[in-house]
């Protein structure tokens, strides 16, 4: 047996190993070894299949992992010459070939990264197996048996290999290692940007084993590049000059029509596929990576010259092959050229974005919105006592209460209970009423009913929709409720279009058992307070112009209005116009600022104090100390 140390200082296999504890980037760097090796036979005009073979067994805590391809297979010498380490010693670095990958430390990283594992590879009949393994003391280390030795039909039927080949297995044994599931290893591979040309040009599949048996094949692994539309090329040429040489590159620019894309990690699907030969180096949109307008946007740019000035020994990555490295003065030239030939493109997307006339919300951050609105409404109404009728109805009310009419003269609004308050005793059913008005809300309206109850509040029918037209002649809804012990609480909230109703219960010990009707005193009639359009029907992302605060209210529509112009706003607004999730605290702060201003405005309207510039700010401070907590709170549950 002949086992020897990793040649190399053992801190720097410790520092990438613990960088490569992953599955997916191991069975990446596996396959690229594999399309390289076969790279080379086909630019020595030796025909290949390219098939790359994936193998996966998956237990609880650890795994199987194979990869292997049908290329050139190693001889002995060179199977143990691959295990120095470092980039000084890769076929790139030596300029003997194009090649890529981590630069002669890749198939290193991924074994001792995952736990242990072994290289069987065949050449000229001769089959050679390498094991590399960590010692008892920690140390890195490899066993190549001393020599190869013949290959035999078994060997061959075993690894899947015919004639010449390489097979690389790991056994997955780190507790660092997350254990894929067999689906989620195979989308990460067709999704993974670094095989994404790959996977056009070589067959790759994986296969699912339990036990050494087959039980699931994925078939071809392919990148589904999704509906887009062409901005610019396909293989638009363009140069850059260096050091008074002139450089070509090719380009080809995208938007996605109806997909959204994936904006970070190796599965990346927005950005600049940068290619250099056979190898993919970053994903990127150079001077405009993460900008806002570039969300959608996805392409290709082929630069052979990269790959060229790599084995050089130009840095024209990083060691870590974190991506191109732009401060190499030849990389800073080709990242000028490719943004300047991309930037028209990228502006035309932000100025869409500056004249957005509107925008969406995801359905979460929409019923947060809804559901904050529907309570400032109730604040409104209840404890600021402002009461939305549609107009000429209010008029209407207001010149009877004024005439000292009976409340019947004066109209009654679309919804409305009986009484906003309902103070009643334990284990004693008793009726809450709405009364509706068919006229004002027409005979296709539906009643949307949500009751919030304490444990021991039961309520029938429960609530729900209900169409208008199911009322018939009695435009009445009416519900039975029981408390069981004092102290339980309730609501009841009616909404239909802009109008909302809203009444709230309490069981109380000594509560009376009985309905109460109050009689308005005709020396203090007034409009009542339990029931009105909501002040705040809804929202909408809107061009107001870059002159207009980011939100206003708008009382013609009864709307908080967010301006897509306003430059906080539109930076969270991507390029199809939807407003991130990310972003609802930015949202919160709007709709506090607005719903503050508007209810502070009222309140001082109301003391006749319109002018009072002192009065105004008070009153926006405590409503904003009083609710600001809750609206807050409300964009912050999902």
């Amino acid at each position: 047996m002949a086992v020897n140390a990793i040649p190399v200082d053992q801190r720097v296999i410790d520092i990438d190993s613990r960088r490569f504890a992953s599955i997916e980037k191991a069975v990446v760097e596996l396959i690229t070894n594999c399309d390289d090796s076969y790279g080379r036979l086909e630019r020595s005009g030796v025909p290949v299949c390219g098939r790359i073979a994936v193998q996966y067994e998956r237990h609880r805590r650890g795994a199987l992992l194979t990869v292997a391809d049908q290329a050139e297979g190693m001889a002995f010498d060179q199977a143990c010459r691959i295990l120095s380490y470092g980039g000084a010693h890769s076929a790139l670095a030596q300029g003997l070939d194009g090649g890529r990958g981590y630069f002669g430390r890749g198939l290193k990283q991924a074994i001792f990264g995952l736990g242990c594992g072994w290289i069987e590879t065949v050449h000229a009949g001769r089959l050679s197996r390498i094991e590399l393994f960590r010692g008892e003391d920690g140390g890195y280390l490899y066993d190549d048996g001393g020599h190869d030795r013949e290959a035999t039909a078994g060997d061959r039927e075993r690894l899947g290999i015919a004639a010449d080949g390489t097979r690389v297995a790991i056994v997955v044994e780190s507790p660092q290692a997350s254990i894929s599931q067999f689906g989620a290893l195979v989308q990460s591979l067709a999704s993974n940007f670094y095989l994404r040309d790959l996977l056009a040009r070589r067959r790759v599949e994986a296969v699912h084993l339990k036990d050494g048996v087959e039980v699931e094949r994925s078939g071809p692994v392919r990148f589904e590049e999704p509906p887009a539309a062409v901005l610019l090329g396909p293989e638009l040429k363009g140069q850059f000059q260096h050091e008074r040489q002139t450089y070509s590159f090719s380009l080809t620019l995208k938007r996605a029509l109806d997909a959204d894309l994936t904006q970070r990690g190796d599965e990346r699907t927005n950005g600049l596929l940068v290619l250099s030969g056979t190898a993919v180096l970053d994903c990127q949109l150079f001077d405009y990576e993460n900008q806002v307008g570039t969300e959608y946007l996805f392409g290709t740019v082929s630069c052979p010259a990269l790959v060229e000035k790599l084995a050089q020994g130009v840095a024209v990555i990083s060691d870590e092959r974190a991506g191109l490295n732009p401060k190499a003065p030849f990389v800073a030239a080709f990242y000028r050229a490719v943004s300047k030939m991309i930037a028209p493109s990228v502006m035309a997307e932000q100025e869409k974005l500056r004249h957005l006339e509107r925008a969406t919300t995801s359905g979460r951050t929409a019923h947060m919105i809804e559901h904050l609105l529907q309570r400032m409404n109730l604040v409104a109404i209840h404890d600021f006592g402002i009461v939305h009728p549609p107009a000429a109805a209010y008029e209407r009310r207001v010149e009877a209460v004024e005439a000292g009419l009976a409340d019947d003269a004066a109209g009654h609004a679309a919804l409305r209970f009986t009484t906003p308050f309902y103070y009643r005793g334990p284990d004693h059913p008793f009726h809450v009423r709405l009364l509706v008005d068919p006229q004002q809300l027409g005979e296709q309206a539906i009643l949307t009913v949500e009751a919030s109850m304490s444990a021991g509040l039961s309520i029938s029918p429960l609530p729900g929709q209900i169409p208008l037209r199911n009322l018939r002649d009695d435009p009445r809804v009416q519900w039975t409720v029981t408390g069981a012990a004092p102290g339980e609480r309730g609501e009841i909230v009616v909404r239909v279009d802009g109008y909302l109703a809203w009444c709230e219960i309490v069981i109380a010990e000594h509560a009376s058992r009985h309905s109460h009707h109050a009689r308005p005193h005709p020396s203090r009639r007034r409009l009542p307070r339990d029931h009105g359009e909501a002040m705040f029907t809804g929202y909408e992302f809107r061009y107001l112009g870059t002159g207009v605060e980011r939100a206003v209210y708008s009382p013609e529509e009864r709307k908080i209005l967010i301006n897509t112009a306003a430059p906080t706003v539109n930076l969270y607004v991507d390029g199809r116009g939807n407003f991130r999730d990310s972003a609802r605290l930015l949202l919160a702060e709007l709709f506090l600022d607005v719903i503050a201003d508007e209810l502070a405005r009222y309140r001082i309207g109301k003391a006749g104090r319109e002018r009072d510039v002192g009065a105004y700010l008070a009153a926006k401070r405590e409503i904003v100390c009083r609710y600001g907590g809750d609206i807050h709170l409300s964009f912050m549950g999902g």
